[in-house]
């Protein structure tokens, strides 16, 4: 709470009233130090004195103040008071947006109750304006982790034990293992859950647009900022943060990053006012980020902050068992999108699942099988349906693919060279991440 009057004694006085109560305070003697401390960080309350140099009978001096201070921040709740009290003057700072008025010599009681008053109304706003911002990202069901297979219940069971806790977790894992569902899984069961996951893709931001993404940014700050806006730590406050392809972060930033998870404080964009957000975060990466350190692309003291918890996932090919009963999965899902009434799969669809590698993992299984519901003209899908090829003698001629099918062949393949490493994938390719990863969105992989 920030308190405001060009007088000691008063100034400490509300200083131990309001201590008395639990209520951390800043004290200033001028109004424009009452601008100043707003421009630095976020009170609860500002309880401020009308009258300071220009006369001490008025009150205009503060009445004046208070638009001013209302753009800076116009959720703060503002309670004047003054010695000269007058019900005009009470009128006039309330039509401008103070919430309350308080005359001198005060009494503590109605002191107490008008800054209790006050200070769970303006956290209400806050939570209110937060809530609308985060109704507009697409809110997530709690997701089923679908497996049988021995290599996964290790990880399950780790899920069930870590997720309940605030400690961060990396979650590792090729493209297309699931990252995302584990990610959800985990904000799920945890303390947070009544709370959205608000999910970024660090894959996908440019450099330029990172600290506004992350932190938000003022009016102003730059020529497309036509009004405030929140960033992602902020409308994670007290919820998870996924930070997805966390490996794909620039060196440049990623001190950013470790500031802000060691402490929890960010300023947005063109502000110099201190934020504070407790968040949780996971993060998640196709790379292997100790390789990454030792290549001098990755923080050392930022992985220990992120992997407090290892989740790490494996390939679809180290755990065909699931990939029968994952089929089956995807097969109702889409098979009720697009409205097709299909039974299952014939031995041959079946076997040609169960021998094919998967590069893309979980991704690709599931986009072979929307493209089995489209194609398919019977009650069950055909291998024909499925558009696998096993092994070398059954590759697709080049002269008979389209060029969307060879990108997507040689996306692949350079994905089984690299044992599903996205970067080394890319890099294989003569690509950029970013470009590779939108190829890898494009095609489904």
């Amino acid at each position: 709470m920030l308190i405001a009057d060009d007088q000691s004694d008063v100034l400490e006085a509300l200083r131990i009233l309001l201590k008395g109560e639990g209520y951390q305070t800043d004290a200033v003697t001028s109004l424009g130090a009452v601008l100043n401390a707003l421009e630095k960080r976020d009170y609860a309350l500002l309880l401020m004195d009308l009258n300071y140099t220009r006369d001490t009978t008025s009150g205009q001096e503060g009445i004046e103040a208070i638009p001013r201070i209302q753009a800076l921040d116009e959720n703060l709740p503002i309670v004047v008071m003054t010695a000269w009290a007058t019900i005009d003057l009470a009128v006039e700072a309330m039509k401008l947006g103070a919430r309350d008025f308080v005359p001198k010599p005060w009494d503590n009681e109605r002191v107490l109750t008008i800054v209790r008053t006050q200070i769970a109304l303006g956290s209400a706003l806050r939570k209110s304006q937060q809530a609308e911002a985060k109704n507009e990202l697409l809110r997530g069901k709690m997701p089923s982790i679908i497996s049988d297979s021995p290599r996964m219940r290790p990880v399950i069971e780790l899920i069930s034990r870590v997720a309940p806790s605030d400690a961060n977790i990396l979650i590792t894992g090729e493209n297309g293992t699931g990252k995302g569902l584990v990610a959800r899984a985990l904000h799920s069961l945890s303390t947070r859950a009544s709370k959205i996951m608000i999910t970024v893709n660090m894959g996908g931001l440019s450099e330029g647009v990172f600290e506004s993404e992350l932190f938000g940014h003022v009016k102003g700050a730059f020529t497309d900022a036509k009004t405030d806006r929140a960033g992602r730590f902020e409308l994670a406050d007290e919820s998870t943060l996924f930070l997805d392809e966390i490996a794909n972060l620039p060196l440049s930033q990623q001190a950013k990053l470790l500031r802000v998870i060691e402490t929890g404080e960010f300023e947005r964009v063109g502000s110099s006012k201190t934020l504070h957000a407790n968040v949780r975060i996971i993060s998640a990466t196709n790379a292997n980020l100790h390789d990454e350190v030792a290549a001098g692309r990755f923080r050392q003291d930022l992985l220990f902050r992120l992997n407090t918890i290892e989740v790490a996932l494996p390939p679809l090919r180290e755990r065909r068992e699931d990939i029968a009963p994952l089929a089956a999965y995807f097969l109702r899902q889409h098979a009720e999108r697009y409205r097709k009434k299909l039974t299952g799969f014939e031995p041959a669809a079946h076997e040609a699942l169960i021998r094919h590698e998967f590069p893309g993992n979980v991704r690709e299984l599931d986009h072979v099988i929307e493209r089995a519901v489209l194609m398919a003209q019977g009650a069950q899908l055909k291998a024909n349906d499925l558009g696998l090829t096993s092994g070398p003698e059954g590759s697709p001629r080049l002269e008979e693919m389209s060029l969307e099918e060879v990108e997507a062949f040689l996306i692949k393949k350079a994905l089984a060279r690299n044992d599903g490493n996205a970067r080394k994938a890319a890099e294989s390719l003569g690509l950029s991440r970013s470009a590779f990863y939108r190829r890898l969105q494009q095609h489904g992989l």
